[in-house]
């Protein structure tokens, strides 16, 4: 039987249903509407930005797509799981998990409270672990189910001033490779995509202003555009990936060479 890869471009997604945590806003929405764009059903969550979180959803049924808004904090069992039930009950199915959700802060290492601590590792990891789970049953009914985290690149290479994020965004990747043994039993995918500098809305809740030390291009000459990181998590979701799992995948533009 002559192999489809490569050939489902556009419509790749149809039928299919995508959550994406965070989908507020910057990358969160790029992904969003990437997913649309290819098809799928899109559940939008956001914490507390429903203004904007509704500004998304209104540009993918703009668009000719399909999606809808829930909010929740995904660090609350009680709210994660009200999420799942409202995004199969709306769309009868669940086939893809992005865990684009985080806080992110510049806080230097001997001024980081406890509280801020757990507050940011919680925000990633915690909120991994729990959608991951409470999709996990409607997933593998998929047969085709896709987890994609949103990583970090000083996971990888480390930063001044962000320990809490590092440790939460390096604890996502080894989430990932975790996840993806665990999971691939049931037809579930699980990888990372791991973002460079991309060009984003700054100076809003868990979006800090970029330090003056990091606002140089990658090697490449520029930043990224959202869309960029929305392409790869777009990829990872279809059948084109199907054979990809347990990896970080970096979009950078060459500022990071693992």
């Amino acid at each position: 039987m002559p192999s489809t890869i490569g050939m489902t471009r556009g419509v790749e997604l149809a039928g299919k249903v995508a959550l994406v945590t965070g989908g507020a806003r910057n990358i969160g929405r790029a992904i969003a509407r990437s997913l649309a764009a290819g098809g799928a059903a899109v559940m939008v969550n956001a914490r507390t930005s429903r203004a904007q979180a509704e500004e998304t959803v209104a540009t993918i049924e703009e668009a000719g797509g399909k999606a809808a808004l829930h909010i929740a904090d995904v660090t609350a069992p009680r709210e994660v799981a009200a999420l799942v039930e409202a995004t199969v009950k709306h769309f009868g199915r669940l086939d893809a998990l992005v865990n684009n959700a985080a806080v992110r802060v510049e806080t230097s290492f001997e001024r980081i409270t406890l509280e801020e601590w757990r507050r940011v590792i919680a925000s990633v990891l915690d909120a991994a672990f729990l959608c991951s789970q409470a999709c996990l049953p409607h997933l593998a009914q998929s047969g085709a189910g896709a987890i994609v985290n949103i990583g970090g690149l000083t996971g990888h290479r480390g930063a001044t001033e962000r320990a809490h994020v590092i440790a939460a965004k390096a604890g996502l990747a080894g989430l990932t490779k975790a996840l993806a043994l665990d999971l691939a039993p049931r037809g579930i995918t699980v990888n990372c995509v791991v973002p460079g500098t991309i060009e984003s809305e700054r100076g809003l809740p868990g979006v800090p202003e970029r330090p003056a030390g990091r606002r140089a291009p990658p090697p490449i000459g520029r930043r990224g555009e959202p869309e960029e990181i929305a392409a790869m998590v777009r990829m990872l979701c279809g059948p084109d990936a199907r054979y990809i799992t347990g990896q970080a995948i970096h979009v950078n533009g060459g500022g990071y060479m693992p």
